[in-house]
């Protein structure tokens, strides 16, 4: 993708948290290090994701590590939303390579946390799985609206990725104190955490078909549309065609008409 696609590209992050988040991350921008890069920033926040992963899959052993887990998205969120805008806000964008890598992350870090969620005692992994496939379809879509239409859309109906750590911390703190007690019947096998990722994944698996299904149906007018654009061009390329053609088929026998003509005008001279 050329640096001038990425750099033009419309970003569109409208979250409910955005009025909160936007101004924190300027504000943190501004007093950060100089010391501190980007990349450090993006590498706090994948170790963030190893941290997640690790401490649900200690939670087998104690749920206290459930805070720790907490402690994790944070840092997760700090790392990741604070190395674009300090990037930003420093002037010293690389579109492709930050383009690349941020993304890179993300996937690897989706992967390590639903994972370590599944490794839990309180997600069934199987949960836990569907939950990460939707959310990587969701991933998958953005990027391909994005090539397709200019736009990297973060937002789902106003819930971003931080409206999600919201969402996980909130589980946690109800999970540590509830103890994370099963459904009632007849799907006692599951617990209440499980019905949590599982709502998820149901409102990122509706959001996909919606934006995926309305997407669809724009490109194809759009291409229709070029289509039919590129079509008239033709015909009437070929109209021209046919007109210049016309006169000079005109030209050439007003020029033959002519010639006798003035042969015969020479003779009677």
């Amino acid at each position: 993708m050329e640096e001038e696609k990425l750099r033009s590209h419309q970003r569109i992050n409208d979250i409910l948290l955005g009025p909160l988040e936007r101004p924190a991350l300027a504000w943190m921008a501004r007093k950060m290090p100089a010391w501190v890069t980007p990349d450090i920033l993006t590498g706090i926040g994948f170790f963030a994701s190893i941290l997640i992963c690790v401490s649900f899959w200690l939670t087998t052993y104690d749920k206290n590590f459930l805070w720790l887990v907490s402690f994790g998205i944070l840092l997760n969120w700090w790392g990741d939303s604070l190395d674009g805008s300090l990037a930003r806000y420093r002037h010293i964008e690389r579109p492709r390579y930050g383009f690349f890598i941020d993304h890179i992350t993300d996937t690897l870090s989706e992967i390590l946390v639903f994972v370590g969620l599944g490794l839990s005692p309180y997600v069934d992994f199987r949960i836990a799985l569907i939950g990460l496939v939707c959310y990587l379809n969701i991933s998958i879509l953005v990027y391909l609206i994005m090539v397709t239409k200019g736009v990297f859309k973060i937002s789902l109906w106003k819930i971003g990725p931080t409206e999600i750590r919201m969402i996980a911390i909130l589980a946690n703190i109800g999970i540590y104190f509830a103890n994370n007690p099963k459904l009632p019947a007849p799907l006692n096998q599951y617990t209440y955490y499980d019905a949590v990722i599982a709502g998820v994944a149901l409102l990122l698996l509706v959001f996909f078909f919606v934006e995926a299904t309305r997407t669809g149906i724009e490109l194809s007018a759009q291409d229709n549309y070029t289509r039919e654009r590129r079509e008239q061009r033709a015909v009437a390329k070929q109209d021209r065609r046919e007109r210049k053609a016309a006169d000079k088929q005109q030209r050439r026998a007003r020029k033959q008409h002519r010639t006798p003509k003035k042969a015969a005008d020479r003779l009677v001279n």
